[in-house]
């Protein structure tokens, strides 16, 4: 009995030991969600009579800086950027002045989301810093949206500025001169809020500053501005429309491309034959025969001429009030040969003119050695139609659906400017039943002014299809292709049927672009009709949040 008694006691103190003994499993506690915590400042937080170079700031836990030189604001802006340490995680963060700083002037220094606890990553959000090199904190502020004068959707991160309107001041300001207050949109917003302002008149202007210096440049940077000065105080809530500025027009040293061609770059706006420069190639006194056209996807002019055995040739180039003369040294090159390809194979839609290409300029055309056919061998009519600056040749004739067509083309039809004619060509080309199409009815409501184009584009914002309208209010989009469109409508004002930019220095805003308030969904063999109210404001859907899966 006693031997028993034993062995349950030596089982019951082993269990015993075990349970002692056994290790738990380690948990971390809750996820940290918050924010660092400013602890102090020195000096403090909107202090006044500022006179020192240094201010640290001291925080609960070790943070670390993140995007700092894009996500940093300070303003006014200071011709020497502060040294901000450390750049590893630390508790203090130390603001070093290495600038000479304006008296009686309120400095900010807006953190935006750059500062974050060093651990899980939580953002101190809109963090600022603010002192006074005077007696008292400047309190005053403006708010507003920006938006792209073009596009669906404007980049993130544009700078707002306010530029003092004084007896010094000129519109060449933006130029050269750093803005008196700055703000910006960062990455998700497109609001912005200008804090600690003094009373007085500004000139408010947006930029996206891809050079990041405070300074607009028009060959980079986009601008949108307020055309009248602005007084402050002012409840006013402003929208800023951001464009890219067309530049003045301006050649660049022409080069030879071939024993035939040469090739002239430019800045500005030359997208027809109306819009393109006079273009003289002379060999000493004599002028050469030439045709200009455009070269694909590039900024640049093609000229052609005879080839000719010369060292050199002057070219003279007018627009408006530009002028500019350039001498070529003329190297022996292979010429240039015709060769001519179809932009479309196989299946053409029925809003598509059939397209040929030509490697060199067409200048003669002899149609009854082109012939068109049906699937029934039956001849069809067609006409041509030949855009010598883009080098491309139009058929138009009446399609049927679900039909095979044969296009045959003889030697001799095509001549070129080198007087060379195609050899023989033929294309086959198939459409689509009706029913493999959509129609779209687009019905125009609070039209202010006229003429208006109406463009059905992509996500991407390519135009897909067009229209344009001096009175009609209802306009029909018919066979299109079943997709996703957006809408949208632009006022016309110099009716030269494409959109215009706007121009800082003329105090010309960009041509009013309104967006339909929704994507339109065309689908095969589908009627859809939409009533386009040109009086609502296109308003974006805030972009989601994406939250990080642990």
């Amino acid at each position: 009995m006693l031997k028993n008694n034993l062995k349950y006691a030596f089982l019951l103190l082993l269990f015993i030991l075990l349970g002692c003994a056994k290790r738990g499993t380690i948990t971390g506690g809750l996820k940290d969600t918050i924010a660092p915590v400013l602890k102090m400042s020195t000096p403090k937080n909107f202090s006044t009579n500022f006179k020192g170079d240094q201010i640290k700031l001291i925080f609960d836990e070790n943070i670390k800086l993140k995007n700092l030189n894009k996500q940093l604001i300070i303003s006014p802006p200071m011709k020497n950027e502060p040294l901000i340490l450390p750049t590893t995680a630390s508790k203090i963060i130390t603001i070093k002045i290495k600038d000479t700083l304006q008296p009686n002037t309120t400095y900010s220094f807006n953190f935006g989301q750059s500062i974050a606890d060093n651990n899980e990553g939580n953002t101190f959000d809109q963090f600022k810093y603010v002192f006074s090199t005077g007696d008292y904190i400047d309190s005053l502020s403006l708010g507003g949206t920006v938006k792209s004068a073009y596009d669906k959707e404007v980049e993130s991160f544009v700078t707002v500025m306010l530029y003092e309107v004084n007896n010094a001041f000129e519109d060449s300001i933006v130029y050269k001169e750093n803005p008196r207050y700055i703000t910006s949109t960062l990455d998700s917003l497109k609001s912005f809020r200008l804090d600690n302002l003094k009373a007085g008149k500004y000139l408010l202007v947006a930029m996206k500053d891809y050079n990041s210096n405070n300074k607009y440049n028009p060959k980079t940077d986009k601008i949108g501005f307020s055309k009248e000065f602005i007084t402050i105080p002012n409840d006013t809530l402003y929208e800023l429309e951001l464009f890219k500025e067309t530049l003045p027009f301006k050649t660049f040293k022409p080069s030879q491309a071939s024993g035939n061609r040469l090739l002239l770059g430019y800045e500005g706006k030359v997208n027809s034959a109306a819009t393109s420069p006079k273009i003289a190639l002379k060999n000493n006194n004599d002028i050469l025969a030439t045709i200009i056209t455009k070269f694909p996807k590039k900024d640049s002019l093609q000229i052609w001429y005879k080839p000719i055995k010369v060292d050199s040739l002057n070219l003279a180039v007018t627009k408006d009030k530009y002028e500019a003369n350039f001498n070529i040294k003329i190297k022996d090159q292979k010429k240039d040969t015709l060769n001519i390809s179809a932009l479309q194979s196989g299946n053409l839609k029925f809003r598509d003119r059939f397209t040929l290409e030509s490697s060199t300029p067409l200048i003669r055309f002899d149609n009854s050695k082109i012939s068109l056919t049906n699937n029934a061998k039956t001849t069809v009519p067609f006409t041509t139609e030949y855009d010598e600056f883009n080098q491309k040749l139009y058929f138009d004739f009446k399609k049927e659906p679900l039909e095979n067509y044969t296009v045959n083309i003889l030697p001799g039809a095509l001549t070129d400017f080198f007087e060379k004619s195609n050899d023989s060509l033929s294309y086959k080309l198939t459409t689509k039943s009706m029913a493999d199409y959509g129609n779209l009815t687009v019905t125009l409501q609070n039209v202010k002014q006229f003429p208006v184009i109406i463009e059905l584009t992509n996500e991407k914002g390519d135009v897909l299809a067009s229209e344009y309208t001096e009175e009609t209010t209802s306009l029909d989009f018919n066979l299109i292709e079943p997709a996703i469109y957006s809408l949208r409508a632009i006022y016309d004002l110099n009716k030269n049927k494409e959109w215009d930019s706007g121009n800082y220095l003329e105090k010309r805003q960009a041509e009013e672009v309104i967006y339909f308030s929704k994507e339109i969904d065309v689908r095969a063999n589908w009627d859809v009709n939409e009533t386009f109210d040109l009086s609502i404001p296109y308003i974006p859907e805030p972009k989601k949040k994406i939250e990080k899966k642990n």
